[in-house]
């Protein structure tokens, strides 16, 4: 079978797909996230490789059926789960389109409308952000790329001829910082970077599930006793287990201080600079050097799409810049080439659904859906407060709920409890919660990640929530 199918073939596939996916669309208010327990199944396929293929009609027909019913389904309204959305329909029709057009945003030369939507795109977050100078970013495939490219510009403002020499000739031990709930992403980038996993500190948390300043500052001051090198501090807007947001002024005080950059992890709270009203959570998010965000986190965008921003633009050339003679020559074209601001090379347009989505829907829209997501997770927030078998185990800031069985158990117990909670939550598939910990501690997690998420779903969840513990707590007083 050829490559280029004719024109009646491509139409009955396309509304055949089209179909099918409204269709999916429209189920996902009320659709369970994934089978019943006793019906899932982890084994691998072992077909062979077809060696002549089969009619494309009959085999999309197959996949799609396939993964709708024994999928995990993480856009459905019931989906309580990490930071994974329901996208935009917008944001779907987005990726047909880059997939159909496949624009190389390497250069601004290959891609003159494609780069400028992009370069547009990252202007309007800055421009959120609060930046008026001059600011640039480009997308990634996510918050860990994002992060790592943070912490390669911080290392190229600090310490210039480690870029060309190597992280070894810095001399003496470079040191960065985050908080001890938020250090997963940034341990990952110091590795890949060449810094070693020792060269982070993780700093405690104070009451609030924050990076504590005061230890933060009496540990810096400590390093450059000891001859290290401090250069960078993370602050999280939005960490994953709780939702909770570093005090960004007083860390950008630190920072200034002791002449440190900072890169602000915003990959899921950062989204909330769209909000006019909620914008104060992230109060002195103007003051960092560079910033992460994931539009497909809270706002609703298709896998995959991060961004890393930074008010030092020269920083990024100087982090990134690699030439190559076979590289299209842009003297006659206007703004910088994708590949010397980035860590990727070949570059898929990862702007586009955000831009549509902005475009069809506007600023006010993300508005209501902050704001609609926060009520939400304080009505259940308070149910929690009020609930006889459960309690908060952590403020609820952004949202994200983390809370506890009321009892006293060891900590091998709880998590033991916990873990069947959630068995029970989730065994008959029509709803999706986790279990983390915090301070090292088992927390039950839910979140409200869905903009298709109403009351009643919470109600629902409410309602199995309470019912597990009810027969938790009747196993263990016959047992007892």
């Amino acid at each position: 079978m050829r490559f280029d199918l004719d024109s009646p073939t491509r139409r009955r596939l396309g509304y055949h797909l089209i179909d099918q996916i409204d269709s999916f669309f429209a189920s996902l208010p009320d659709r369970a996230v994934q089978l019943p327990a006793e019906q899932r199944t982890f084994t691998a396929l072992n077909d062979p490789l077809p060696e002549g293929g089969e009619e494309a009609y009959k085999v999309l027909d197959e996949v799609f059926r396939e993964m709708v019913d024994k999928g995990f389904h993480v856009p459905s309204g019931n989906y309580f789960g990490l930071m994974n959305p329901t996208p935009t329909y917008v944001g779907v029709m987005a990726e047909a389109l880059v997939a159909a057009l496949n624009p190389q945003l390497a250069t601004v030369k290959r891609s003159q409308l494609a780069s400028k939507i992009e370069h547009e795109t990252v202007r309007w977050i800055g421009e959120r952000v609060g930046w008026t100078g001059e600011f640039n970013g480009t997308f990634t495939s996510g918050g860990n790329e994002a992060n790592f490219s943070g912490l390669a510009l911080a290392l190229a403002a600090k310490f210039p001829d480690a870029i060309d020499e190597g992280v070894a000739s810095i001399g003496g031990q470079p040191v960065l910082y985050a908080s001890d709930e938020a250090h997963h992403s940034i341990d990952k980038s110091a590795g890949l970077l060449g810094l070693g996993r020792k060269a982070l500190r993780r700093i405690a948390v104070n009451e609030k599930l924050q990076l504590d300043p005061q230890i933060l500052a009496q540990t810096i001051g400590a390093d450059l006793a000891s001859g290290k090198r401090p250069f960078c501090v993370v602050a999280t807007t939005g960490t994953t287990n709780t939702g909770a947001v570093d005090d960004l002024m007083v860390i950008a005080e630190i920072c200034r201080r002791y002449d440190l950059w900072l890169h602000v992890d915003g990959a899921y709270g950062g989204a909330a600079i769209f909000s006019n009203q909620h914008r104060i959570l992230l109060c002195g998010m103007e003051n960092a050097d560079s910033i992460t965000i994931d539009p497909h986190k809270w706002m609703a965008m298709p896998l995959a799409a991060g961004v890393i921003l930074t008010r030092h633009p020269e920083t990024l050339e100087r982090a990134f810049a690699v030439a190559a003679p076979y590289m299209p020559k842009a003297t006659e074209s206007k703004g910088v080439d994708n590949s010397r601001i980035s860590a990727q090379w070949t570059r898929r347009m990862n702007s586009l659904k955000l831009w549509l989505t902005l475009r069809v829907h506007g600023r006010k829209a993300y508005e209501e859906h902050i704001d609609r997501q926060l009520s939400l997770a304080r009505v259940f927030a308070s149910w929690v407060r009020s609930s006889e078998h459960f309690e908060l185990a952590a403020p609820q800031t952004l949202p994200i709920v983390a809370f506890r069985i009321k009892a006293t158990l060891s900590p091998e117990q709880l998590a033991e409890v916990h873990a069947r909670i959630v068995e029970e939550v989730t065994c008959d598939g029509s709803r999706w919660i986790s279990e983390t910990k915090v301070n090292g501690h088992s927390v039950l997690r839910m979140m409200v990640i869905s903009y298709l998420t109403e009351e009643r779903h919470l109600h629902d969840l409410e309602k199995a929530l309470t019912e597990a513990a009810s027969r938790l707590a009747f196993q263990h007083t016959r047992s007892a």
